[in-house]
């Protein structure tokens, strides 16, 4: 059924399975968000997710397309009114009726159901606006002014089901920073894979999932995105098999 890729569009990112158009929204289909919507650990079938900043949906729709076969809901929110409506835009050309796109600040979200999410997933804005952007969307979705990492981390310890769990990707110079709060508030790292982009760099993102429950092992990966010929690496087109066409 899906053995025919997609014609190629403009103005978004073509998927395998899926079109995520972007050019309404301040950030876009990034490796970085492509990366987490892959690797979030989804082996306890979580039920109800919450995609914080969202943007045009990208992770939403990997996670949909994942739990495809399960029952779950997934609220992609965001405060950009043109992110939301473009990942609901999204969502339907997709056919995923799982993902519900809510334009509001997170800060003042109550969900509509009492027990919590089972998992949150988010790429979250971590650029200290030292640099102003030109364009005040991008800025807002990009540094840290409108969610900082206090104040993400209140978020999730209000929203996340007790046995739930939480991921994100962050720049690695600042995961262990990020890591160290999250423990400060009884978030505990349970597993962690650290990338970088070639064998000959050093490391530049970390995917993170923490746990309020605490764990005596924290299951380490690490992952190299592409070989010294510049292709990218089996291990990465594994991760991502599911969704990129890896056109020679």
């Amino acid at each position: 059924m899906h053995n025919n890729p997609l014609p190629l569009k403009k103005g978004g990112f073509t998927f395998k399975r899926f079109f995520v158009g972007h050019d309404k929204s301040p950030m876009k289909v990034t490796t970085d968000s492509c990366l987490l919507g892959a690797w979030a650990p989804i082996r306890s079938v979580p039920q109800k997710i919450l995609d914080i900043g969202c943007g045009c949906g990208v992770i939403a729709l990997m996670l949909a397309q994942r739990l495809e076969h399960n029952h779950c809901q997934i609220d992609a929110i965001d405060i950009d009114v043109q992110a939301v409506a473009q990942c609901q835009q999204n969502s339907q050309q997709a056919g995923f009726t799982s993902v519900n796109a809510i334009n509001i600040d997170i800060n003042q979200f109550e969900p509509s159901h009492a027990v919590g999410y089972d998992l949150i997933v988010t790429n979250p804005p971590y650029f200290e606006s030292a640099i102003d952007c030109r364009n005040p969307q991008r800025q807002l979705a990009r540094y840290t002014e409108s969610l900082n990492f206090q104040q993400l981390i209140d978020t999730v310890k209000r929203l996340l089901n007790p046995a739930g769990q939480f991921c994100l990707v962050l720049p690695y110079h600042l995961s262990n920073q990020f890591r160290l709060l999250c423990e400060s508030n009884q978030l505990y790292l349970h597993q962690l894979m650290n990338v970088r982009y070639s064998a000959d760099k050093g490391f530049s993102l970390s995917l993170m999932a923490f746990s309020l429950i605490q764990s005596n092992k924290i299951n380490s990966q690490e992952l190299c995105m592409r070989d010294d010929d510049g292709r990218y690496s089996q291990e990465f087109r594994r991760l991502l098999a599911d969704f990129y066409l890896f056109r020679k």
